[in-house]
C-alpha cells in the first residue's frame, strides 16, 4: 500500500476579497504524478507552496510524514550571486567522484548540453551573479536534480528549456522513484509525465486519472453529464477533444470513463481547420508572393547563422520552426520583418529578400510592448480598432475579442499597470490580431499564457486565413496551430522535417550520440561536384516537391472522407480505393525525389 506523503485538510485562502482556494482536501502518495492546471491567478502556485509549506493556509492545516525529503523548485530562485556553478549544483565533490556518477552526467548534459557545460564561459566556474533568469533558472532546476527526494514539487519547470531540454527533463522525471507534482503550462509534457490531474477552479480543486489528454476528455464529459447551460457547453474545449481524438490518439492513455459519451459530445465538431477553404482564402488577401528568399546569409554580429539560404514563405502556410538555440530562429524572422518593414529596402548581409506586395505583417516579439499604465485593456485595443473581420463574413467588436481572451468585462477596465506578465503577453497577441494582419509571426507566443488562453488562442488560429510562422518550445502549440515543421540544427541550415519534431529529437540525438559537436561554425558545403548554382536550383525545385506533397495529402485527407461517408457503395469505395493507391504511386515518386534534392541542395 502507498504511503501518505501530504494531507492536504480543509485548506482555505484569502487574498484580499477574493478566496483562491475555500476548504480543500488533497493527498499526495508515493508513486503519485500529479499536474496542476488552471487559469494564471486562480491558485496554482499558492496551492503548490502551501503543500511545500512555503505559505501558511488562512485555515485547515497541511502534513507531512515524517522524515519526508522534499525538493522544491520556486519560480524565483535562492541562488549565491557571488558563487560560482560548480559550488551550487556540485558542492564539494572532487571532479572524479561527481564526474563518476551517472545521474550527475544525464543532468549536466541534459540542462547544460555537455560536462563542460558548453554555453557558460567558464564553464563549471562561472559566476553566476551576472548570468540570465533562464540560465539561473536551469542552474538550480540541476541542484534540485542531482539529489534524491521522495517528493518533488516544480514550479513551471520547463520555462527557458528548449524542445530538447524539455524532451530530456520528461524522459528523466519518468525514471525517478520520486513522486512528482507539478505546475507547467506545457500540455506535452503533462501528458509524458503525469498519471493524475488536479484541476484549480475557483476556489476548489477537481481531480482527474490520466494526463493531459485523459483530462480533457473527463473534463468534457463530466461538465456534459452536468448539464450546464447550451452557451458553455458550446465552448467545452470541444475543438481540442476533436483534436485529441482524431487527429492524435496515440496520446492518451487508457480512457477511465465512458468514451462513448466522449465521441457523442464531438460528433458534430468539423476538423481544426479546413485547409484548403483558409488557402484559398489567404491566395486572395495576399496573391502568389509573400516572402521569397533569395541566397540568403543570415548574421548577428560577427557570426553567421545561415549561408546560401533558398526558401519561400507562400500563401497560407502554416510553419512551425525549433532548432538549437543560437542557431539563428529569431534573426531570421528579424530579417525577413526588417525587409517588410522597410518595403524591400532593408536586405540581409547577402542575397535578396522579395516581399509580396499586399503583405500585412504582425511580429510578436518575446519582449512584451511596453503601455501606458493609465491605459485601460478596452482603450489599448480600441486604440488599434473597434471591429476586426475574421474572414467567412465572421466579425468581432473589441470587447468580444477581449472575452476570448480572457478579459472579462469588469476585468476591460483594469489599468494595463495593474496586469501580471501573463496578461500583458495576452493583450499584446490581441492588439496584434485587432490590426487584421495577412501574416503572423510569433516568437514564444506561449510565455506566460495559461493553458485555457493557449487553447482560446488555439482556436482563433485555426480560422485565421493567413501565413504563420511559429517559433515555440511548447510542441504542443506548433503540432496544434502548424502544418509543417522546419528546423535550424545550427549547421547554417535550413530544413524540412516531413516527420515533425519527434524527427528534430532524432535528428539531435544522432548528433549527440556520434559526439560531433554542432558544426555552428563550419559553412554549410552541397554534395561534392554541385556547384552553387545547382544547388541554389534544388533548393528552388524543393519548395515546388514540398508544396505538391501538402496538396497530395489534401488529396488524401479528402479521398479517405469519401471512402467513409459511402462506405456502404462498395463500387464507389473501390474506385476511390483505386485513386488512393495512384496518388500514394505519386507520393512515393514525389518523395525520392524530395530526397535527391535534398542532397543536391
Amino acid at each position: 500500500m502507498a504511503v501518505n506523503l501530504v494531507n492536504v485538510e480543509a485548506v482555505s485562502k484569502v487574498y484580499g476579497t477574493r478566496a483562491l482556494l475555500d476548504g480543500v482536501s488533497l493527498g499526495v502518495s508515493e508513486g503519485d504524478r500529479i499536474g496542476v492546471v488552471g487559469r494564471n491567478g486562480d491558485g496554482k502556485t499558492t496551492l503548490i507552496r502551501m503543500l511545500a509549506r512555503l505559505e501558511e493556509a488562512d485555515t485547515g492545516r497541511v502534513t507531512h510524514s515524517g522524515g519526508l525529503r522534499l525538493g522544491v523548485l520556486t519560480q524565483h530562485d535562492s541562488l549565491d550571486p557571488k558563487a560560482t556553478i560548480r559550488h551550487e549544483v556540485i558542492g564539494v565533490m572532487a571532479d572524479h567522484e561527481w564526474a563518476g556518477s551517472a545521474k550527475i552526467r544525464d543532468v549536466l548534459t541534459g540542462l547544460f548540453g555537455g560536462l563542460d557545460l558548453p554555453g557558460f564561459e567558464n564553464g563549471l566556474d562561472t559566476v553566476i551573479g551576472p548570468l540570465s533568469g533562464g540560465e539561473r533558472r536551469r542552474i538550480a532546476l540541476a541542484k534540485l536534480l542531482i539529489d534524491d527526494q521522495d517528493l518533488l514539487v516544480l514550479d513551471e519547470p520547463t520555462n527557458h528549456l528548449d524542445v530538447e531540454g524539455i524532451a530530456w527533463l520528461a524522459k528523466h522525471l519518468q525514471e525517478r522513484r520520486s513522486a512528482l507534482v507539478c505546475v507547467t503550462h506545457d500540455r506535452w509534457f503533462l501528458d509524458q509525465v503525469c498519471t493524475r490531474m488536479w484541476d484549480v477552479q475557483r476556489g476548489d480543486v477537481h481531480e482527474y486519472e490520466g494526463g493531459y489528454s485523459d483530462y480533457v476528455f473527463a473534463r468534457a464529459e463530466r461538465e456534459r453529464i452536468a448539464a450546464t447551460e447550451e452557451s458553455k457547453r458550446q465552448n467545452l474545449m470541444r475543438k481540442e477533444l476533436a483534436w485529441l481524438r482524431r487527429g492524435a490518439p496515440a496520446r492518451t492513455s487508457k480512457p477511465r470513463y465512458r468514451i462513448e459519451a466522449a465521441n457523442e459530445l464531438i460528433a458534430d465538431v468539423p476538423p481544426p481547420r479546413d485547409t484548403s477553404e483558409l488557402m484559398k482564402f489567404a491566395n486572395a488577401r495576399l496573391g502568389k508572393t509573400v516572402f521569397d528568399m533569395e541566397d540568403v546569409t543570415v548574421t548577428a554580429g560577427p557570426k553567421t547563422l545561415l549561408q546560401h539560404l533558398t526558401w519561400q514563405l507562400g500563401p497560407g502556410d502554416r510553419i512551425g520552426l525549433v532548432g538549437v538555440n543560437g542557431a539563428g530562429k529569431t534573426s531570421l524572422l528579424r530579417a525577413l520583418a526588417d525587409a517588410a518593414v522597410s518595403q524591400g529596402e532593408i536586405q540581409p548581409a547577402a542575397g535578396s529578400v522579395t516581399v509580396g506586395k499586399t503583405v500585412r505583417l504582425a511580429y510578436l516579439s518575446q519582449d512584451v510592448t511596453e503601455l501606458p499604465g493609465t491605459l485601460r485593456v478596452l482603450e489599448a485595443v480600441q486604440q488599434i480598432r473597434d471591429r476586426v473581420d475574421l474572414g467567412k463574413g465572421r466579425e468581432m467588436t473589441a470587447g468580444q475579442l477581449c472575452e476570448q481572451f480572457g478579459f472579462s468585462k469588469e476585468k476591460q477596465w483594469t489599468p494595463v499597470g495593474d496586469l501580471s506578465g501573463g496578461e500583458r503577453r495576452r493583450l499584446q497577441l490581441l492588439r496584434l490580431l485587432m490590426d487584421e494582419p495577412n501574416v503572423l509571426f510569433l516568437d514564444e507566443p506561449t510565455n506566460d499564457l495559461d493553458i485555457e488562453t493557449l487553447t482560446q488562442l488555439e482556436d482563433l488560429l485555426d480560422g485565421w486565413p493567413g501565413s504563420m510562422v511559429v517559433i515555440s518550445h511548447d510542441r504542443f502549440f506548433i503540432e496544434r496551430t502548424t502544418d509543417r515543421t522546419l528546423a535550424l540544427l545550427g549547421d547554417q541550415t535550413l530544413r524540412m522535417l516531413p516527420r515533425g519534431i519527434d524527427e528534430y529529437l532524432e535528428r539531435r540525438r544522432k548528433m549527440i550520440e556520434a559526439a560531433v559537436p554542432t558544426p555552428a561554425a563550419a559553412p554549410a558545403q552541397a554534395k561534392p561536384g554541385v556547384s552553387a548554382a545547382d544547388s541554389r536550383a534544388a533548393k528552388k525545385e524543393l519548395q515546388k516537391v514540398e508544396r505538391q506533397l501538402d496538396k497530395l495529402s489534401d488529396k488524401e485527407g479528402k479521398l479517405h472522407a469519401r471512402i467513409a461517408e459511402n462506405a456502404t457503395d462498395f463500387e464507389l469505395v473501390a474506385k476511390l480505393d483505386a485513386e488512393l493507391r495512384e496518388l500514394a504511386g505519386e507520393r512515393e515518386e514525389l518523395e525520392m525525389r524530395w530526397l535527391e534534392l535534398a542532397e543536391d541542395a
